[in-house]
């Protein structure tokens, strides 16, 4: 139901903003410019991630599990991807290519599940550390930078004629936060391929989430930096998005179920409902799950209307 409220603010937000381009040409000229495909995807992914996670739990198995997952994935990515659109609407990845990424991790995660050996931790490692270095890379340049074959040759005609002020950082900033990030990717590659968890389909989601977090800060540190201000309705958002997130998280690390087990003994794992006398800790988790997804999107939406007033070609690029 959030979902589909979701897709109906973001059409509602879509016809405005139509309006008043329509009307005052000169908004094309003014904000950040807006592109609501993202935005639509959000919502029916939520939508679909809802409908895939009542499929589960008629019946949860090894098998179908994933159903609510591989759309958790989804949703972690088009986030991110919206957050980067944000600022870079001229470099952004062609559909094509974000949605063959998409089915690449989600192809991935049914891999780790049920073949997960030590051939697979490796391959994975090293295709999670090249990604990560390579997005690292993407926005460091702001997405001007393109990997080809005279790649190597660039590189060294600039430390050939730089010599070592070719290492000294343009962006300081933007530097030491995402040598942060990557500090904490490498943790995460560490501990996967030395404890190999068994449920790497939640490993994987947890390498998406914390990236998704720390992606956010990233944005929100940086617009700081920038001296760009939130606005009230922006601040809402943000409050309500922490507090029930931390809720949904205390629920979620409550577990009454787990796949991993029969249905008899998962079952045992059961305890008293805690809402209603009829919802249990874990449907708790979802409402509140839904919760924090649908104030993190509307977060998105209304994040940077502070600048809806500014030329376009002052507001900063991060």
């Amino acid at each position: 139901m959030l979902g589909l409220l979701f897709l109906g603010l973001t059409a509602r937000r879509d016809i405005l903003h139509r309006r008043t381009k329509n009307v005052n040409p000169n908004s094309q000229v003014l904000g950040i410019p807006q592109h609501y495909g993202l935005f639509y995807a959000m919502g029916l992914a939520l939508t679909m991630e809802g409908l895939m996670s009542a499929c589960y739990h008629m019946c949860p198995n090894f098998s179908n599990f994933q159903f609510d997952t591989a759309y958790m994935y989804i949703l972690a990515m088009l986030i991110m991807l919206k957050i980067y659109q944000t600022r870079h609407p001229d470099v952004n990845a062609s559909a094509h290519s974000a949605y063959m990424v998409m089915a690449v991790v989600i192809f991935l995660g049914v891999l780790g599940v049920l073949y997960g050996n030590q051939i697979f931790w490796i391959i994975f490692t090293i295709f999670f550390l090249i990604m990560s270095v390579v997005l690292t890379v993407e926005i460091y340049y702001m997405g001007q930078w393109n990997i080809d074959l005279c790649l190597p040759r660039r590189i060294y005609h600039l430390i050939r004629t730089d010599g070592i002020g070719c290492f000294r950082p343009t962006y300081l900033e933007r530097m030491l936060l995402l040598l942060i990030a990557n500090l904490v990717n490498f943790t995460l590659a560490g501990y996967g391929i030395v404890k190999r968890p068994r449920d790497f389909s939640t490993f994987l989601l947890s390498i998406f989430m914390i990236n998704l977090l720390m992606y956010t800060f990233f944005y929100v540190i940086m617009k700081l930096r920038h001296r760009e201000r939130f606005q009230m309705l922006s601040l809402v958002y943000i409050l309500l998005a922490c507090v029930s997130w931390g809720c949904a998280i205390y629920f979620y690390l409550t577990r009454t179920t787990t796949w991993e087990v029969t249905p008899a003994k998962s079952r045992a794992l059961n305890q008293p409902c805690v809402l209603l006398d009829f919802y249990d800790a874990h449907d708790v988790w979802h409402f509140l799950s839904s919760v924090s997804m649908f104030f993190s999107f509307m977060l998105l939406m209304y994040l940077d209307d502070d600048l809806s007033k500014r030329p376009r070609n002052q507001i900063f690029v991060f």
